[in-house]
């Protein structure tokens, strides 16, 4: 039998965790895993958490909470034998919602239990780990300023997007690697290992965790008039063919006119205005139902 600890974030999103340890213990398959329940106490903690679970060869370790926890989890994993399992429990949950994973807790055990592990891609970002997006431009500002606001959820995320979307001005980017040389005046640049932000939000729709490449859209400043086509465009897979360009790559350097904001899976950070952006090849363990 063995070992699977779940690594709960008590603060992540919208739902409350109260119930989740009685429901991991009555739906969890005890034939097939022994389960253990860890909680997260400050920042990166979990990151701790799962590669001490690695080292000690757990067969997995489940994130419970929202893609910040997922990537302090995952971080913990990457390039080891312990697997990744996910409950989602936070607001955009975009990794998971890529993965199929259902959004009901429940269910959400219930593909655990019957989960074969799967190699995946991940991301880095001068060495720091990502597994669904990161970005620079309005996304990373609105996650800058969404991570101030004292509620989670949808209507925050989109309140916040209309909020800034008015003052926000495009920015001067250039991108280098093998056989690219391109400057580019860009609202936003999003750099996919997975397809969507989150909130079923699909960025790069054609984008695979399994290719060992990823999908680099590019989203060119657009006249107010076509925003309502615009978002409604993210939910039906076709943002691709309007104001963006895509570009497919396993690395880039990005170089800004200074440092600032940039995201990472949704969580804001101050970064550098070069970045080395590369994805590392079945660098993670899943744990999922089925393939993708």
């Amino acid at each position: 039998m063995k070992k699977l600890c779940f690594i709960i974030n008590p603060i992540a999103g919208t739902n409350k965790k109260e119930k989740i340890e009685d429901l991991v213990y009555k739906v969890i398959d005890h034939k097939k895993w022994e389960v253990e329940i860890a909680y997260t106490q400050y920042a990166h903690h979990a990151t701790e958490i799962a590669r001490e679970k690695a080292n000690q060869n757990y067969g997995g370790v489940v994130a419970v909470g929202g893609d910040g926890t997922l990537n302090e989890v995952a971080s913990g994993l990457i390039d080891t034998n312990t697997a990744l399992g996910i409950i989602p429990m936070g607001s955009g949950n975009g990794f998971a919602r890529h993965l199929g994973i259902p959004v009901n807790p429940t269910r959400a055990l219930e593909v655990l239990n019957k989960s074969e592990v799967v190699q995946v891609d991940y991301g880095l970002v001068n060495e720091i780990p990502f597994f669904s997006t990161c970005g620079t431009g309005f996304d990373a500002t609105i996650a800058e300023h969404f991570a101030t606001k004292g509620t989670r959820g949808l209507m925050t995320y989109l309140t916040t997007i209309l909020q800034d979307y008015f003052t926000y001005k495009a920015e001067d980017y250039t991108l280098t690697g093998d056989y690219i040389d391109l400057k580019t005046k860009a609202f936003l640049i999003s750099f996919a290992n997975a397809g969507q932000w989150g909130y079923e939000a699909k960025i790069a729709p054609k984008a695979s965790i399994q290719d060992g490449m990823m999908d680099i859209v590019i989203m060119s400043d657009f006249p107010m008039v076509v925003a309502p086509l615009l978002a409604l465009s993210l939910y039906s897979k076709q943002l691709d063919k309007l104001y963006m360009h895509t570009i497919r790559v396993p690395e880039i350097t990005l170089i800004r006119k200074e440092e600032g904001p940039f995201h990472i899976d949704g969580d804001p950070h101050h970064l550098p205005k070069e970045l080395h952006i590369k994805i590392v090849e079945n660098g993670l363990k899943l744990l999922v139902k089925r393939r993708f």
